[in-house]
């Protein structure tokens, strides 16, 4: 069964679009194919996208000036549309969707139990993108709302290359790519070219990263004096945790950067034998197997012990399973 997008918002007036806080490639891309659809389908409507300030990487995707990064405080949607997350991540633009008439919640994270009057999760798609290619429908494609989703699908499989690919996601990247958009740029530009300050603070992360549990975990963080001294924010962050799964023998990788006093934003990766994401869900966060993230409280040392005694007891169960099998 589908969504019929256009069906749920039908007469609305006020559309209100958003995702997660810090947003990444697969929640910009769905706001903005989003953004892009509704507009094309509903020129009548007042259709405002809301986001944190995403990274300058993602600027040559249609609608991007368009953004809103504040609300209107008398604002009221008829309609508030909820991508890649649930509402608790949501920010600044929560306000909104506790004020909407009617909420609507499309996403692909296995821990979304929905939160919304209407509710489109699907936990087998490799990204929101994906989802919403078919909420969207080839009629209704062109190239920029095609560029839009294929940016969130490269960005959620790791251009094409994670577990979560599966043969309908191929299908899929192969039908936004005969659009014509110049899709080779777009994997350069967005994934893989780092500024020199990136790469500077990502050497530093490998380099003080340490490896545990008989070097199948391994672990880095960033403390916000570091961030300082190189002129990062979050957003330089993206990817670090990446290049510690990919080393040989890692079962799981953490990464972690200070965001207050005793807290931390936690990024996890795993091989598959931890689903990382049942991890991040008794932290207060989520995400899928492979990819997961949380925010935790404490020292760097106090938020590994927590992790470990999770990721350990998983691994244990993944090793007897292989004995006995």
């Amino acid at each position: 069964m589908n969504l019929n997008l256009l069906e749920q918002v039908n007469k609305a007036s006020h559309i209100a679009i958003s995702g997660h806080i810090r947003p990444d490639g697969d929640c910009v891309g769905a706001v903005l194919a989003t953004y892009l659809y509704l507009k094309k389908m509903l020129p009548e409507a007042e259709v405002k996208a809301y986001l944190e300030q995403p990274a300058e990487i993602f600027g040559n995707i249609k609608g991007f000036d368009a953004i809103c990064t504040s609300i209107d405080e008398a604002a009221e949607p008829d309609v508030f549309i909820v991508l890649d997350c649930t509402k608790d991540r949501l920010g600044f633009s929560e306000v909104l969707f506790e004020r909407a008439a009617k909420t609507i919640n499309i996403d692909h994270h296995i821990s979304n139990s929905g939160c919304g009057d209407v509710n489109f999760v699907v936990p087998t798609a490799s990204a929101t993108c994906e989802v919403l290619y078919d909420v969207i429908g080839k009629d209704a494609m062109d190239a920029e709302i095609a560029e839009a989703l294929y940016i969130g699908i490269i960005h959620d499989t790791g251009v094409l290359q994670y577990s979560n690919t599966s043969p309908k996601t191929l299908r899929i990247a192969a039908d936004l790519v005969e659009f014509g958009f110049d899709f080779s740029d777009i994997i350069q530009k967005t994934f893989y070219e780092k500024t020199y300050i990136q790469t500077q603070i990502l050497g530093r992360a490998l380099l003080e990263s340490f490896r545990f549990m008989d070097g199948r975990c391994v672990v880095s963080s960033v403390t916000r004096k570091e961030m300082n001294f190189y002129g990062v924010t979050p957003k330089d962050l993206d990817g670090i945790v990446n290049h510690l799964r990919n080393i040989k023998g890692v079962d799981c990788a953490i990464f972690m950067y200070e965001t207050g006093v005793l807290e931390y934003k936690v990024s996890m990766r795993s091989s598959g034998k931890v689903d990382v994401s049942k991890v991040a869900v008794i932290f207060g966060g989520g995400g899928h197997v492979r990819a997961a993230g949380c925010t935790m409280n404490g020292t760097m040392h106090d938020v590994v012990n927590n992790l470990s005694l999770h990721i350990e007891k998983q691994l244990l169960e993944a090793d007897a399973a292989d004995c006995e099998g």
